[in-house]
């Protein structure tokens, strides 16, 4: 006899991602719209894997030129002079800007490549069909989502100081290619993270349980 609960799905039960109620879609309808919020409901996102990993790939090739290239360039009557990210961690880098410098050595280089690292994780782990340590994996997930909303912080600092610092002709400051590839590579992880579809990390462990249940039948 199995002691383990059924899951959502199984009991014909979907959960809102927009508000999070958990409702059955009317009889005979696979799939229907949320009674509080009028949301789509799905059981899985389609594709979810296969669209996480596309975005995750697109990350990882802008990451390269985001990282490489300068993010802004400084024109003043002596000349131009341009820094990337890591260079302007080290100019940060001050008795009373290690602060700020910090905050974008985390958030610029340190965050975005955890979100990728972290959710290939997770797609291995899925497409693996790994039951071990699942709600540790629903916890790293819902830290990516959280955490992964101050990546941008670098792009703001840029384009404010870009926006603010416009002294011509005595000096100015341009945005770099970099800036570009940075704001791409935080645009596709975010798109990643909202492609992955976290209920597929129980799938597996349902997918175990079912399968013993019907080899002691």
């Amino acid at each position: 006899m199995s002691t383990s609960n059924p899951t959502a799905m199984q009991e014909g039960l979907q959960s809102c991602e927009a508000c999070g109620l958990l409702s059955r879609p009317a009889p005979g309808a696979e799939e229907g719209r949320c009674p509080r919020c009028d949301e789509e409901l799905v059981f899985r996102k389609k594709a979810s894997l296969e669209r996480t990993v596309a975005y995750l790939i697109a990350a990882a090739i802008c990451y390269v030129p985001a990282n490489l290239l300068p993010v802004m360039t400084t024109i003043t009557s002596s000349g131009r002079e341009s820094d990337t990210i890591m260079q302007g961690v080290v100019l940060l880098w001050s008795p009373t800007g290690w602060p700020l410098s910090l905050i974008v050595l985390f958030a610029s280089i340190m965050i975005p490549s955890a979100k990728i690292v972290g959710l290939l994780y997770l797609v291995i782990s899925v497409k693996r069909g790994s039951i071990r340590n699942n709600p540790q994996r629903i916890r790293l997930y819902r830290t990516i989502d959280i955490i992964g909303r101050w990546s941008m912080v670098d792009v703001f600092v840029d384009t404010f100081t870009v926006a603010l610092i416009q002294l011509q002709p005595l000096m100015s400051v341009e945005p770099g290619p970099g800036l570009f590839f940075f704001a791409a590579v935080v645009v596709f992880t975010m798109m990643a993270v909202e492609s992955f579809d976290p209920r597929l990390i129980w799938d597996s462990e349902s997918s175990t349980e079912t399968g013993k249940e019907v080899q002691h039948a």
